[in-house]
Order: structure tokens, then C-alpha cells, then sequence
């Protein structure tokens, strides 16, 4: 018997579901249907595919009428489940940046670069096997391509700055853009009296701090109702929000630019940029430091460890 799961709707056509990556309300998967068939959009990991199968089963649906599967960028949290949901989606194609198609097909490289980063116990733990993908299955989607999914226009946008390699999806009917790791990370669990906080995704090895602010700007010429974050849900993108969260890309950049050539460079940045959202919690009402510093260690881990990256390059 599959255990009930929690399906959120945040629009029509629109559910979400946590992919079970990491620790609770992670990371989101989200089920675009139409007409009865679905895009995935988002993948999670190997240990998602069933949830994404108990998810289809609750809207009265099977792995056979799901069309598409999206992952926003080929990082693995996103996008290290598509070989095995496409195993099990046999009617699927996947649609992916072309920049990031040759490493679904062949992800040897994806693997050697998350090992790098966790490990290979933690990466085995985390992601299990990555599988290959059929070439001929793979449909690469240029800035602008468009997709008629049952009649629903979606809209490839091409936003490199946490990623070369990295889209948004633009869903016309609803107004709502599915924005990867684009436009930041905001925990429903850390929301307080309606207040949200937002922090920049800048883990290794892509980020451009110049290029994500065009790419957030980008996405708000869309004027979209909605932002579906993969870490974690949907939030309406004020005009506050986008300033916070541009505010903070300068402010972790300048970080970098300060502290990445010092001794301990991980540690400082780390703990900078942790005081720094501390506060920005704090603001809006978050108090409980144990709990912030518990549920963003690994985003700022991540995000130090890009930082540096990005400055090393920047100075060669």
C-alpha cells in the first residue's frame, strides 16, 4: 500500500510535492497537467521517483500519461532522477538546456563533480545511480523554444547565472514561472506573519553574479504572478523580494571578492554570509537561530564553496 502523500495545488494545473532530497520541504517537484498528461518539471533524485509515482496515482494518473520531464538545470537535485523516471515513463521525452543535454545522456562528468563536492559515501547516499538517457529522447530547448503541451503554451527562457546550463519555464495560462535555482531559495517553514525571505543559490561552478541579476530581471519582465521555486514552492515575487534577493547577490559576491584569498577562506564566508541572513530573518520576525542555522547550513555551505570558485576564476 503507498502511504497518502501531501500534493499541494498553487494554481491550476499545478501541484507540488517534496522529493524527499536532504531533510523535509527541500526541494520541490512539481506535476504540470493538462488534459490528463503531465510534465514533470524538476526530478528530484533516484529515491523521488516514488513520490512522483505516488503523487500520480492520487491525481488518477500512471507513470504512462506523463509527456515530459524538465529538470530546470542538470544539477543533481534536480535533475539526478531523470534517467530512472524515464525508464519508468516510457511515453516521456526529456527536455533540457542544450548545454546540459550531453551530460544526461552521459553523465559521467556530473557524477565525477558531485563527488568532488560531497564525497562518494555522501554522493551514494544522496543520489544513488545515475542513469543514462537515450539520446533520441532528448529534445534541447534554445531561449524562446515554445512547447504546446495539450494546448498550453510553455516557454523555454534561457537564465544563466546560477548555471550555463540553465532554463525557466514559463507556464502562460497561469501566469507562473518555474524558476530552478534562478531566483533564489525561500523555506515556507521560515515564512513569518506573511512575510517571506529570500536568499541567492551561487553554488559551484557556474555562478555569475552579473548574469543571475539579468536573469531575475529577465523573469520579472514576464510579470509573473507566481515564482515555483525548487527550494521550495511557490511565492509571489514582490517588488521587495526581488530587491532583497538582488541585494543579497552583491552582498555574498562582495564576500568573495574580500575574503576568498584569505586562509580559511570557506569558514569566514560561510560564517559571513550566515550572520547575514540571520539577520534578514530576524527582521521579518524568525528568531529561532538554532533551527535557521540548522535548515541553511547546507545551502550556505553550497553557496561558500561557489563563491570561491567563481572568484578564483574571476582573478585568473
Amino acid at each position: 500500500m503507498i502511504n497518502k502523500l501531501e500534493v499541494i495545488n498553487v494554481a491550476i494545473g499545478i501541484d507540488v510535492v517534496d522529493s524527499g532530497y536532504y531533510s523535509k520541504d527541500f526541494a520541490s517537484i512539481y506535476l504540470l497537467s493538462q488534459n490528463n498528461k503531465v510534465a514533470i518539471i524538476e526530478t528530484g533524485t533516484n529515491y523521488s521517483v516514488p513520490v512522483v509515482e505516488n503523487a500520480l496515482i492520487q491525481k488518477g494518473l500512471s507513470f504512462l500519461d506523463v509527456c515530459y520531464v524538465i529538470p530546470t538545470h542538470v544539477h543533481l537535485d534536480h535533475a539526478g532522477g531523470a534517467g530512472e523516471l524515464m525508464m519508468q515513463c516510457q511515453n516521456a521525452s526529456l527536455i533540457v538546456h542544450p548545454r546540459g543535454a550531453r551530460h544526461m545522456i552521459d553523465p559521467s562528468k556530473l557524477i565525477e563533480g558531485a563527488m568532488a563536492v560531497y564525497g562518494e559515501e555522501k554522493f551514494k547516499e544522496y543520489y544513488g545511480e545515475i542513469i543514462p538517457i537515450d539520446a533520441n529522447r532528448v529534445i534541447e530547448a534554445e531561449d524562446n523554444f515554445i512547447l504546446d503541451f495539450e494546448g498550453r503554451e510553455l516557454r523555454f527562457i534561457d537564465t544563466p547565472g546560477h548555471a550555463k546550463h540553465h532554463f525557466c519555464l514559463w507556464d502562460k495560462s497561469t501566469k507562473s514561472m518555474f524558476t530552478g535555482d534562478t531566483f533564489g531559495v525561500s523555506y515556507r517553514d521560515l515564512d513569518c506573519g506573511g512575510k517571506i525571505y529570500i536568499l541567492p543559490s551561487t553554488s559551484p561552478v557556474q555562478f555569475d553574479p552579473e548574469a543571475l541579476i539579468k536573469s531575475i530581471n529577465r523573469i520579472m519582465e514576464f510579470k509573473p504572478q507566481r515564482v515555483c521555486l525548487t527550494h521550495f514552492s511557490a511565492i509571489k515575487p514582490t517588488k521587495k523580494i526581488v530587491n532583497d534577493l538582488t541585494e543579497s547577490i552583491h552582498f555574498v559576491s562582495d564576500l568573495a571578492i574580500k575574503y576568498a584569498g584569505k586562509n580559511d577562506a570557506e569558514s569566514i564566508i560561510y560564517r559571513k554570509m550566515m550572520n547575514y541572513f540571520l539577520k534578514g530573518l530576524n527582521e521579518i520576525g524568525v528568531s529561532d537561530t538554532n533551527f535557521v542555522e540548522e535548515r541553511l547550513s547546507l545551502d550556505v555551505k553550497i553557496n561558500a564553496q561557489g563563491l570561491i570558485y567563481w572568484h578564483k576564476n574571476r582573478s585568473s
